[in-house]
């Protein structure tokens, strides 16, 4: 659908922005602690969500249930991850080691989620309109 398209590519776009801006820091200050969430932030935030976002404009057009799903799971999945890793590998604000890696899991696991969802979707046959 067209506004799963649109979602999927802004959130994309601002995954990139985030992961542009980490590598040029670290590139400037030679500090790369943050190497593992820049790769992640570029790789599930950008592109997953981009390669997502052209699959819904060029594919699928039904609007199904299982489609919202996958969106949502996929954009909170790729904001869960990753700042999960942030918040496990940086540990910024000293909080309780069981609180962030539940917090990290449940990023991740919906990111797995949304992955699976996918899956099923191409699944389907999609090409009706």
């Amino acid at each position: 659908m067209e506004n799963y398209s649109k979602l999927l590519l802004r959130f994309s776009a601002l995954f990139a922005v985030v992961g542009a801006f980490i590598g040029s820091h670290m590139a400037g200050t030679m500090d790369y602690q943050f190497k593992s969430i820049h790769a992640h932030i570029l790789v599930v935030g950008w592109l997953t969500l981009f390669a997502w976002a052209v699959f819904y404009k060029v594919f699928y057009k039904v609007k199904s249930n299982i489609a919202i799903l996958h969106v949502w799971s996929g954009i909170l999945g790729s904001f869960g991850l990753t700042t999960g890793m942030w918040l496990y590998f940086v540990r910024p604000f000293g909080l309780p080691d069981g609180l962030v890696t539940v917090y990290f899991i449940v990023g991740g696991t919906t990111l797995l989620v949304s992955f699976i969802l996918f899956f099923l979707l191409t699944l389907r046959n999609f090409d009706r309109e």
